[in-house]
């Protein structure tokens, strides 16, 4: 096989298991990454010893071939962490995945039971078809519950309404939770193996990038080459394939050849850099393809404990934060001094919006500002902090992103040696071990398989939703009259 010379495009998650399998198999790689250290959005920083995620990243899978290079790569140095997250909402704390009684506690006997009815109408006379991430959680926990707990963070994360935001990202993201897998959760004390419902997770002890840095002296080993600092500026195609791409290095352009190619880039990247340019229907799609970027403002807290959560989510709307990350409460070692606490103040923007173009200095101030008035800490006790921009964290399912992402598909498809793969490179919200499966399938095709790469979803493995049965339809008539009060939101389709 060394006729095969693989050039990849990015070394997150997906990039580097490509890399590695193909090495494994003595194929000669070159991975192209534009930033200085590579993971990608799993990455670890590092501020004054102080090591933050770029968002939190926890290690769980039922992938079997996942968890082994996992285990492979860091063994010991993978730690076994408790899961404990919270959402705040208006002052009040309620324990995610939602627990009965603190809920019931919180809010309270009337507005609890108007929950159950909500619940019950939104089971008998389902929004249908399901178009939205609205939709979608209104039919699983009913519209008042929705409203609470999901519709404000939502927005928050993806700066547009819940009603533009399509049903499959929900599917991905909470299937296989639902009101009565939340009821049976708390009733039998059995999370019957549903992702959104797990208690422990594993996590490299100085963050995330340990793996990927493991996963680059692993493919370094097996004499591939990781060149940071190598934005891909153009890729060349002649007919239906690929031919080089050109590299933007400190040192001047360089010309990279390659007999396959693997991309993680943005779609909308990968398209724009294509030589000669595609055709306008297929630039035009990719370029409506949209992005979602995040900022994390560190702040480093004379405090040695503030509260006992991974992560919390904040769904009050009187603040911009949408999450918050305690690091020590992921591994203590992400810290130099125990005496202290350093928080992740996690903000979903847009590049170029209000939020983003805030100085360093005006964003922490906010963020201590903000802290405060959740009230976890003193803005006092504040004594340092810093600001990480990351531009493309999230694609967007917004309503035409299906038909954008089906014509950049379609015409990325025809080239016979180029794959893409990840989160980016598939516009897909695949969590870590999703794109490394990506990779694995990818690097496989090289070796001679067929697989699917697309196939690949990042709740392929997770077919556990508890739901009720749809009722009969003569049951529902005779609730009708009893529930026509409760409030089933503005689109009452049957």
């Amino acid at each position: 096989m060394t006729d095969r010379n693989v050039v990849i495009l990015g070394a997150g998650p997906a990039g580097l298991t490509a890399a590695y399998e193909l090495t494994r198999h003595q194929i000669p790689v070159i991975v192209l990454e534009r930033d200085d250290t590579v993971g990608g959005i799993a990455r670890t920083e590092f501020y004054k010893g102080y090591g933050y995620d770029i968002g939190g990243h926890r290690f769980y899978t039922k992938m079997s071939e996942v968890n082994a290079l996992w285990h492979q790569m860091l063994g010991a140095e993978l730690l076994r962490v408790p899961r404990l997250s919270r959402i705040h909402y208006q002052g009040k704390f309620f324990y995610y995945p939602l627990r009965l009684t603190n809920v019931l506690r919180a809010l309270g006997p009337a507005q609890s039971l108007w929950i159950f009815l909500s619940y019950v109408r939104a089971r008998l006379f389902p929004l249908v078809p399901e178009e939205s991430f609205e939709d979608y959680v209104s039919n699983r926990f009913g519209r008042k519950l929705y409203s609470l707990f999901f519709k404000t963070y939502t927005e928050k994360v993806w700066g547009i309404p819940c009603t533009e935001i399509r049903a499959e990202w929900a599917a991905q993201r909470i299937r296989g939770l639902s009101f009565t897998s939340v009821l049976k959760s708390a009733l039998l004390k059995n999370n019957h193996g549903i992702k959104s419902l797990i208690e422990e997770f594993e996590y490299p002890r100085q963050g995330p990038g340990m793996m990927w840095e493991a996963f680059r002296r692993a493919v370094e080993a097996n004499g591939g080459q990781v060149q940071l600092q190598a934005p891909v500026v153009r890729v060349k195609r002649q007919g239906a394939r690929i031919t080089s791409v050109v590299v933007n290095h400190p040192d001047g352009a360089r010309e990279i050849a390659g007999t396959h190619f693997i991309s993680t880039l943005a779609l909308r990247d990968l398209v724009n850099a294509l030589e000669p340019p595609p055709p306008t229907d297929v630039l035009h799609a990719a370029n409506q393809l949209g992005y979602r970027d995040f900022l994390t403002v560190i702040l480093i807290v004379d405090a040695p404990q503030l509260f006992p959560d991974n992560w919390i989510y904040v769904h009050t709307p009187q603040v911009r934060v949408g999450r918050i990350q305690n690091f020590k409460n992921w591994s203590p070692a992400m810290l130099p001094d125990l005496s202290k606490t350093s928080l992740g103040m996690e903000y979903f923007v847009s590049e170029g919006d209000a939020l983003w173009n805030l100085s360093d200095a005006q964003l922490i101030a906010l963020a201590k500002q903000e802290l405060e008035l959740i009230g976890l800490a003193r803005a006092a006790q504040v004594i340092d902090g810093t600001v990480k921009r990351m531009r493309k964290a999230y694609p967007v399912y917004d309503a035409p992103y299906r038909e954008h992402l089906g014509i950049v598909r379609g015409y990325l498809d025809a080239f016979e040696n180029l794959q893409t793969i990840g989160r980016n490179g598939m516009h897909k919200y695949n969590n870590q071990d999703h794109s490394m499966m990506t990779g694995l399938l990818a690097a496989r095709n090289i070796l001679g398989a067929q697989h699917d790469v697309w196939a690949v979803n990042t709740d392929m493995e997770y077919q556990e939703e508890i739901a009720l049965p749809n009722p009969h339809p003569r049951t529902r008539d005779r609730l009708r009259p009893i529930l026509d009060f409760v409030p089933r939101g503005d689109r009452k389709r049957h």
